[in-house]
């Protein structure tokens, strides 16, 4: 697929495909109603078995639920020689109980609730978009349960597929105004470990070893290691210390995010962090954590979008900072295209809303780029 060219275009994508915006309501209340957040073992089967349900009755067949640490990760095939994946998660980031606070409606032209944007209503778009196809043999449909906590459990899954399928289209929310999600930065944390040594603060501060102060050196070191102007970002964002008021603090943790655009900085980045050493005589430094998703390059996405371009002319693309598991994919040099899911806004907080207008040409989007991919 190293030409645009070798794609084959639909003629458009509303005369491909027939899609109710009614049944995708009903189909994401079906899955926003079944709460999910990452981790809740329990939770996340239930979610996977609504998941898998929602797929056999939209696109026949058997969803197969693959078991793991994370939870039930969800697989559908339509047969065939593998040509596309489409990929996605069940798990959110809101926890249970969430949905009682927030339940799902539709009110003013928008669906909100827990998780309507990040992802379900992409899952959705996907499903119905792939629903109106006659033929839908070569697509695979992965939907995973720990994306939103570094996807460790599905990662050689979501590799191994993509590979086989050789283009991968990602359902995440779309960027702001619907545009497409073309480059995404590389992501991960760091947890910095700083041990000390307690004593009195105030009969004999000198004794001790203070955790704290070392760890004030250590974000310094760290915010300095960020180059904006390059896209790399270095953010201490969480820091603890201490156990009373009059100890010297013999421990002290500070968690880093870390967004780069390049393997070179990724490499940089960690190599750096290795190489942490501390300022205090007798404090000790370690480092755990790293840059688990590497860079998406533009290049990954451009084939793909040119595609999505001719099928929705105006369609914009975005590079962004956050990572998804497109990352994995476009590292492999899979073609790999994001943000196709739900147009909206609020990813991971309370005012998350799905624009329901948009939901029908986003279905016949997908409708139309996996009828070209098919045909290639």
């Amino acid at each position: 697929m190293s030409e645009p060219a070798t794609y084959a275009y639909p003629v458009t994508m509303r005369k491909a495909v027939d899609v109710s915006v009614d049944a995708m309501i009903e189909d994401l209340r079906t899955l926003v109603d079944i709460e999910s957040p990452s981790r809740d073992l329990d939770a996340l089967r239930a979610s996977a078995k609504t998941v898998a349900a929602v797929l056999e009755n939209r696109l026949g067949g058997r969803a197969v639920l693959v078991e793991s640490e994370a939870g039930p990760h969800v697989r559908w095939s339509g047969g065939g020689e593998p040509k596309v994946l489409i990929l996605g998660h069940h798990d959110t980031v809101f926890p249970l109980g969430t949905l009682e606070r927030r339940p799902f409606r539709v009110e003013d032209g928008h669906a909100t609730g827990p998780g309507v944007f990040d992802m379900l209503g992409g899952l959705v778009q996907a499903v119905h978009g792939l629903a109106a196809l006659d033929d839908r043999s070569g697509v695979e449909i992965l939907v995973t349960a720990d994306e939103e906590v570094g996807s460790r459990s599905s990662r050689a899954l979501i590799e191994e597929r993509a590979l086989a399928c050789g283009a991968v289209l990602v359902f995440e929310g779309a960027a702001d105004g619907g545009a497409l999600k073309t480059g995404r930065k590389g992501c991960g944390t760091f947890q910095v470990r700083i041990k000390g040594r307690a004593s009195h603060a105030g009969l004999e501060p000198a004794a001790g070893v203070n955790a704290l102060v070392e760890a004030a050196h250590q974000v310094l070191d760290i915010a300095a290691l960020g180059r904006p102007g390059i896209g790399t970002t270095v953010t201490p964002t969480v820091a603890s210390a201490g156990t009373l008021d009059n100890v010297v603090p013999a421990e002290a943790t500070v968690v880093v995010d870390v967004r780069v655009e390049s393997a070179d900085e990724k490499e940089r980045i960690e190599s750096a962090f290795a190489a942490l050493a501390p300022h205090l005589p007798e404090a000790e430094v370690t480092v755990e954590g790293g840059i688990g998703r590497p860079p998406m390059p533009e290049s990954a996405s451009a084939e793909l979008f040119a595609l999505a371009r001719r099928l929705l002319p105006g369609i914009e693309a975005r590079a962004v900072g956050g990572g998804s598991d497109g990352n994995f994919t476009a590292a492999l040099g899979v073609p790999t295209l994001d943000g196709l899911g739900a147009v909206g806004g609020g990813a991971h907080a309370d005012h998350e809303y799905l624009v329901v207008d948009t939901m029908v040409e986003r279905a016949h989007l997908v409708a139309g780029l996996v009828k070209a991919i098919q045909q290639a």
